[in-house]
């Protein structure tokens, strides 16, 4: 049997962590990970977005499993200029409050002026209630002007509004003169 398992925005809405933070830029900071040959500079970008999520059909067996699937398209805005296109699995536990999602995203634009793509790697969990959610750059995924990008985003939804806080490193040599 092929069913579609669409996931209430809400419970998707709910496993976001609503923060904030100022911009900034430090000069020094190390990623962890092998030894840098060059300075690395921190960032902080922010801005607002819109997603759209469209549900999915499974296959089986599992469209009996509880999980369900959805494309995501993204616009950013900010400092952020670029739009982003990826693929979520979520499940829905019959505990009220709990839930749990995977994703990947592939962004493509300019971000703080510097054009090239990245990945994001999601995942996020509700656990009666008590949010976790974790969003990172997946390693050497970074092109053109973004080469050698890490760093850490959080998502803010406030308002019924989208936006993001991102942390987030470059080698020094990527900056734009």
């Amino acid at each position: 049997m092929n069913r579609q398992f669409p996931l209430p925005i809400c419970i998707i809405a709910s496993l976001c962590i609503c923060v904030g933070g100022a911009a900034d830029r430090v000069v020094g900071a190390q990623p962890p990970g092998p030894q840098q040959r060059e300075p690395i500079v921190q960032y902080h970008a922010s801005g607002a977005f819109e997603v759209k999520m469209t549900p999915q059909t499974l296959e089986e067996p599992v469209a009996d499993s509880g999980i369900g699937r959805m494309m995501l398209d993204k616009q950013y805005h900010g400092d952020i200029e670029a739009t982003g296109k990826g693929q979520m699995l979520a499940f829905g536990s019959p505990q009220k409050g709990s839930a749990g999602y995977v994703a990947m995203e592939r962004v493509a634009g300019t971000l703080g002026g510097r054009s090239g793509s990245f990945a994001l790697q999601h995942s996020g969990t509700l656990n009666r209630g008590a949010q976790q959610l974790s969003i990172t750059v997946v390693p050497d995924s970074g092109t053109g002007q973004l080469t050698g990008l890490a760093g850490t985003m959080k998502i803010i939804i406030e308002g019924g509004k989208h936006s993001y806080a991102f942390d987030y490193t470059l080698p020094e040599a990527a900056r734009p003169e």
